[in-house]
């Protein structure tokens, strides 16, 4: 059970106020705002999908987010008020299982439409750090017999990881998806709807492809990150994350694992290790001084606050392209 909720709370933290970014730029966190407006009134539960609903809504839709910048997504509370205002808006754009709080007042809300980005891509199951550095259960065959054993609990071993977003790709195929809601939900502005979202994916398929062409040619294929987030990112583009905590970025990690990763970067040519601007650098700094790293920020877009590098999704992507093209040695 520890390890899953290890892992939402990595994949909690770096959705963090993810939402900060859409809340300057649409709706203000005012959430008074939620429904009953002559707009299409959505509630995205925290930043990527609010991006999603205000790029694809355009001016057609009021969009309001129930995660503030700063919040912990997964550990969020909603109050009587918010809850009581979600059913009155016109959808509900979330993620499931990343929020649970969401997820029950989803369930029991009375909004006709009900979008769950989870649907609309497929999720991944990028296993525990123990798993990714091949600490397994005394090799093949002992852990296939626990598979065995186990398969009840494989949730709860590995949940799927919800970092969709951090990939342009998956979350182009989930903004298909909104738009396609949006369409059906609101038919009188779906010729916007679906331009709008032909705008937006045109957007992804480019810094997919600023991407695939700035990493292609790289001196090492390896980083290492605070925690886990980047697991879509790294298999889309033929890299690999080595997290110094794991799935969750508060945790501190062991001197063995310390060892491990200052042998790895001497062997695998890695020159920085990558922290989040929410999250405390202190391990990422002793890491990279013990071993002679530099380091730099990736950002998970957990929000924008004033030491993000971009006030947007796209910005803030590109610039975490640079950040990887410098550490990796991009030709």
């Amino acid at each position: 059970m520890n390890v899953r909720r290890r892992h939402i709370s990595g994949i909690a933290v770096t959705a963090a106020a993810a939402v900060g970014l859409g809340t300057l730029s649409a709706c203000s966190s005012d959430s008074s705002a939620a429904g009953n407006t002559d707009k299409f009134d959505v509630v995205a539960s925290f930043y990527p999908m609010q991006y999603l609903a205000e790029q694809i809504g355009g001016d057609h839709v009021n969009v309001t987010t129930l995660t503030e910048p700063g919040q912990e997504p997964h550990d969020l509370e909603l109050s009587a008020k918010q809850t009581a205002q979600m059913g009155e808006a016109d959808a509900v754009l979330y993620l499931k299982t990343l929020q649970p709080a969401v997820d029950e007042a989803v369930g029991q809300a009375d909004v006709k439409t009900k979008i769950d980005a989870a649907t609309l891509t497929k999720l991944e199951d990028h296993g525990s750090v123990e798993h990714d550095h091949g600490h397994d259960h005394g090799g093949e065959e002992h852990a296939a017999e626990e598979h065995s054993e186990e398969a009840h609990s494989e949730e709860e071993e590995h949940a799927l990881d919800p970092h969709v977003w951090l990939d342009p790709v998956k979350y182009a195929e989930i903004a298909e998806g909104v738009a396609t809601a949006f369409e059906k939900a609101d038919p009188d502005n779906a010729a916007d709807y679906r331009k709008n979202a032909d705008a937006l994916t045109k957007k992804l398929a480019d810094l997919n492809t600023a991407y695939k062409d700035g990493l292609a040619n790289t001196d090492t294929k390896v980083f290492f990150t605070n925690h886990a987030a980047f697991g879509y990112l790294a298999e889309r583009y033929g890299l690999t994350q080595e997290a110094i905590n794991g799935l969750d970025p508060e945790s501190e990690p062991s001197p063995a694992r310390i060892k491990e990763l200052q042998d790895e970067a001497k062997a695998d040519g890695v020159t920085t290790v990558f922290y989040e601007t929410l999250v405390s650098d202190k391990t990422a700094k002793t890491l990279a001084k013990d071993a002679g790293l530099k380091t730099d920020v990736l950002d998970p877009l957990e929000g924008i606050t004033d030491k993000s590098k971009g006030d947007d999704y796209i910005a803030v992507m590109e610039s975490n392209l640079k950040a990887l093209e410098a550490a990796l040695g991009a030709k």
